[in-house]
């Protein structure tokens, strides 16, 4: 929950090459106070069966700059591999080379006190999508 003197964060992943929540997706929170500072690892979390993380830790007062790392690789080398075997011409098929292409995804991103700011990741192996949400 927000107060005057701090910003919120969440975030959900949709994988969007099987049309599912991304479930066991490593997440973790980093923030500072202005682009010079240093950032502050904050924390982690990682995402449920319904792609959400619910418990992330709450921002320090000061925070102007939020990152949100994903660590994706180890999601894909897991589940998703499986589903992407199951399709006809899948990438993992086709393509030589590695299987994911963006092993992790860093989202930095500004906040103003008081905002709540819930980002979403619309992901699959060769590429992502992101956006503010509601």
């Amino acid at each position: 929950m927000s107060t005057s003197a701090t910003a919120s964060v969440s975030t959900h992943i949709l994988d969007t090459s099987v049309g599912r929540p991304a479930e066991g997706v490593a997440v973790h929170l980093f923030a500072r106070s202005g682009r010079a500072a240093d950032w502050q690892a904050l924390g982690g979390s990682a995402t449920d069966e319904d792609g959400r993380c619910k418990d992330l830790p709450a921002l320090p007062e000061g925070t102007t700059h939020v990152r949100l790392d994903f660590a994706v690789e180890p999601y894909f080398e897991g589940s998703a591999k499986k589903q992407a075997d199951a399709q006809q011409d899948a990438p993992a098929n086709r393509d030589s080379g590695a299987g994911v292409f963006f092993p992790e995804v860093a989202i930095t991103f500004a906040v103003t006190p008081g905002e709540h700011y819930h980002v979403p990741l619309l992901l699959n192996p060769f590429g992502y999508s992101v956006y503010r949400g509601s």
